[in-house]
C-alpha cells in the first residue's frame, strides 16, 4: 500500500468515528485531486490528508500551500457544480504524524481555508 492511501484510509477510519459519512475517495477533474469528499449533518467537507513521519521540515499542513489551495478550490466547484447539495462547503486537512514503529498522531484542522 502507497504512503498516501495509507495515509487516506486512516484519516477515513477517523473521520468515520466522529460520525462523519463518505462520499467519494480520490475525486479528479482536470484542476487537481480531492482526497476524500465527507460530510456530516451541516457541511460537505473536502479533506486533504498530509501523512509525514515528523514537522522538521513543516506541519504537513504548511504543504497545502496557495497554489494547491486554489487547485483544491476550483477542484471542489467542479464537483459542486456536478453535484447537487444544500450542505455548506468546508476545507478540512488532516495532519497524520506516523513514524515507523511507533504510534500514529492526527491533528484535523477544521475549515483549514476558505474558498
Amino acid at each position: 500500500m502507497k504512503r498516501g492511501e495509507l495515509g487516506e484510509n486512516i484519516a477515513l477510519e477517523f473521520l468515520t468515528k466522529k460520525g462523519y459519512n463518505l462520499i467519494e475517495r480520490n475525486y479528479h477533474s482536470r484542476f487537481g485531486e480531492i482526497d476524500i469528499i465527507m460530510k456530516n449533518r451541516k457541511y460537505l467537507i473536502f479533506v486533504e490528508v498530509k501523512l509525514r513521519k515528523n514537522s522538521i521540515y513543516g506541519t504537513p499542513a504548511e504543504f497545502v500551500t496557495q497554489s494547491k489551495q486554489r487547485k483544491l478550490i476550483l477542484t471542489a466547484e467542479k464537483w459542486l457544480s456536478d453535484n447537487k447539495t444544500s450542505l455548506q462547503p468546508r476545507f478540512d486537512v488532516i495532519e497524520i504524524y506516523m513514524h515507523e514503529g511507533s504510534s500514529v498522531k492526527i491533528n484535523h484542522i477544521e475549515n483549514a481555508f476558505d474558498a
